[in-house]
């Protein structure tokens, strides 16, 4: 069956609220966090989303070669 138009014209307007980041990894890989996402009924999207939110979240709560600095602080003096 056919994609209608209003369905063109939706898939068009929701793309554009997200941005796309494109990934290379070694061959297999893929595979690899595929079969990890499946076995937690999710989505490689979601799964990958779900591993950088909880990586950063756990960056910002320990200090690291950042300094303890968060994200977002550029690490100079502030403006006065």
């Amino acid at each position: 069956m056919p994609v209608s138009d209003a369905q063109k014209k939706a898939s068009v307007r929701y793309l554009e609220k997200l941005d796309e980041v494109r990934i290379r990894m070694p061959k297999g890989k893929k595979a690899t966090i595929q079969a990890h996402a499946e076995a937690r009924s999710e989505s490689v999207n979601g799964f990958i989303n779900r591993a950088i939110q909880e990586t950063m979240e756990r960056d910002n709560d320990v200090p690291g070669p950042s300094g303890g600095r968060r994200e977002g602080d550029e690490g100079g003096v502030p403006n006065e």
